[in-house]
Parts: C-alpha cells; sequence; structure tokens
C-alpha cells in the first residue's frame, strides 16, 4: 500500500509538472502571419464564442497569449544567429508592417549661420576631450565647468597690460568681457531661432525715437516689467494698462504613456465627425420650414379662390346689361316694323 501510494504520488507531480511546461509545438488550423521586423503575430483563426462561456474568459486568453507568444519565439529562431558577450541573439529583418504615430515627425532643425559658413568653408567639426591637464594642479580636469581645467577666474594676480590705466580694475574687466560674450552667445542663439521661424530677430536693444507708436510702447513697458529678477511676477500694473499682445503660451502636450481614455474618447471624436457624410438634420429648423410653405401654398389657394368669385361676378353684370340691350333693340325692331308696315298702307 505504501509503494502504491509512492507511485501515485509520482504520477501525480510528473502530470501537473507537464502541464506546467507545455510543449513548444502548437498546432493551429490557420498559420500565422508574422512580422518579425516588429515583433507581430497575427492569429486569423476563428474563436469560438463557447470557450467565453464554457471556460474562464480569462484563463482562456492567457491560454492564447500563450500559445501565439510561443509560435512567434518559434519563428524568431528561424533567423541567423550570433554571439553578443556570452548570448546568443537573433538578427531581426526589416519591419514591413507601417505602423502610425500619433504626432508627425518632427521637422530637421534649419542650420545656423555658423553651420552654414562651416559648410561653404569646409570646416569640419572636431571632438574634443573631456578632460584636460592642468599645470597649476598637475592633474586632469574637466574642460568646461565647474572645478574646470585653467580657470582663470580664481587667479589672485592678473598682469596688467602696458596700455591699460593704473587704476583700471583688471577684474572687473574680465568679468565684463565675459558677460558681453555671454550676452552675445544668446543673441546669436535667439537670432537663430527666429530666423528658423521665418520671424522677426530681436534688436540690440529699445532705441528712443522722437515719437514713438502705442506698440513700441506697450512693448517698452512689457520689456521694462520682464526685466527683473522675478520676470514681471511681482510688478504691479496701472489703472488703464492693458495686457501684452504676442507674450506666447506654453503649449501643454498629454503624456504618451498613461490613462488612454481621453484619447480615446479623442480619436471616437474625429473618426464620428469623419464619417458623417450626411449632415445633421435640425428638427426645429425643418418644421419651421414645412409651416411656412404650407402658409404660403394656403395663401396663395386663397388668391387664386378670389380671383375667381371676381371674375364671375364682372361677367354676370356684363350678361345683364346685354339682355337689357337686347330687349331694347326687339321693342325698337317691333315699332320700325309697324312703322313700315304703315308706310305701304298710306301709299
Amino acid at each position: 500500500m505504501a509503494a502504491c501510494s509512492v507511485e501515485e504520488l509520482l504520477a501525480k507531480a510528473e502530470q501537473e509538472e507537464a502541464e506546467k511546461l507545455k510543449s513548444i509545438s502548437v498546432q493551429k488550423e490557420l498559420e500565422l502571419d508574422f512580422d518579425i521586423g516588429n515583433l507581430l503575430a497575427y492569429d486569423r483563426n476563428r474563436i469560438e464564442s463557447r470557450d467565453f462561456r464554457d471556460k474562464k474568459k480569462e484563463d482562456f486568453l492567457r491560454s492564447l497569449a500563450r500559445d501565439n507568444t510561443q509560435l512567434l519565439i518559434n519563428e524568431i529562431w528561424k533567423h541567423p544567429t550570433e554571439r553578443v558577450e556570452e548570448a546568443i541573439v537573433a538578427k531581426l529583418p526589416e519591419p514591413t508592417t507601417r505602423l502610425p504615430r500619433e504626432k508627425p515627425p518632427p521637422k530637421p532643425r534649419p542650420p545656423t549661420k555658423w553651420e552654414q559658413f562651416a559648410k561653404l568653408k569646409g570646416i569640419q567639426k572636431k571632438k574634443k576631450t573631456n578632460l584636460v591637464w592642468d599645470e597649476t594642479a598637475k592633474e586632469w580636469r574637466r574642460r568646461w565647468g565647474y572645478k574646470r581645467a585653467n580657470d582663470d577666474t580664481k587667479d589672485w594676480l592678473i598682469e596688467v597690460p602696458e596700455k591699460a590705466g593704473p587704476n583700471e580694475d583688471q577684474f572687473a574687466k574680465r568679468v565684463k568681457a565675459k558677460n558681453e560674450r555671454v550676452a552675445k552667445n544668446e543673441l546669436n542663439r535667439l537670432k537663430n531661432i527666429a530666423r528658423a521661424h521665418k520671424g522677426k530677430a530681436p534688436g540690440v536693444g529699445l532705441l528712443p525715437k522722437a515719437q514713438q507708436s502705442k506698440d513700441e510702447l506697450s512693448r517698452a513697458v512689457s520689456v521694462a516689467k520682464t526685466s527683473t529678477a522675478s520676470v514681471g511676477r511681482f510688478q504691479e500694473s496701472l489703472s488703464k494698462e492693458k495686457p501684452p499682445k504676442n507674450t506666447g503660451k506654453k503649449r501643454k502636450f498629454e503624456p504618451l504613456i498613461g490613462d488612454f481614455s481621453n484619447e480615446k474618447q479623442k480619436q471616437l471624436e474625429l473618426l464620428q465627425v469623419i464619417g458623417s457624410k450626411t449632415p445633421k438634420l435640425d428638427i426645429t429648423k425643418a418644421v419651421n420650414k414645412q409651416m411656412r410653405e404650407e402658409d404660403r401654398e394656403e395663401a396663395a389657394a386663397k388668391h387664386k379662390k378670389g380671383g375667381k368669385k371676381g371674375r364671375k361676378g364682372n361677367m354676370a353684370a356684363k350678361g345683364k346689361g346685354k339682355g337689357g340691350k337686347g330687349k331694347g333693340r326687339g321693342k325698337g325692331g317691333k315699332a320700325g316694323g309697324g312703322g313700315k308696315k304703315g308706310k305701304p298702307g298710306k301709299h
């Protein structure tokens, strides 16, 4: 009895292990369509609706996903392989399915003025190393940034040039030259952006004029406000001052990964607008139009009926007048006839 129970337990364990480790060969009625470049598998097999009723839906979908993934992996390993750092990888072919993207591809950045000049003169950009030997510290330091090599701002002694004044501050002169270089670089950067967007390049400053226009004065006020350390956030406005125009607004984009409910709703609304070829029917406008047409037809019918009655009355009046004339003529004829009859009697 003990031996039989052990054999039964071993057989049951083997069966459970076999269920966990399924075979890599999967049988399908119709073969799947693969796009290995995109790691895409398209299953055209028909799904029975009873599988959703008889079994649990989650178990059925999990089993279907497992089988299709197994077929995709089998198809991947049919391609040539190579070893990369103790790992065997497969060389994927070029993708054949064109996948849509939510936003248009970014446009190439137009070249700056220096890049155009370098291309014209054939100047090639050479990559500099990040570390430079510092003679003062006798060690390798970064070329730029904090604790850079050969930092002249840390000098405690500066040689005075021969043509310089004896009372001129060389340290302040060096700081001023650096600030001018930074301002010049910033101005060139703004000019490149304006040239790329085909806009107006910023000027060096606000030059005074004898008579300034309203727009120029408002621009001068806005520039003066935003020149503070808080960029005009705590500056008070005048009583009748209007907000500046063309200040620009920062565009906001929805995240690409996250809640897709809003994106789904927008796409459905867009498809509904595109798919509705027939115009929408305004019930109130259609009813009012129909009532106006009926009133117009009724008024036309009444006008036509009144015209016929008037013509009939005129015709009746004319008939009575003619009848009177006819009677008068008849009486006159009889009288004339009598006269004519009397004339021969006299003769």
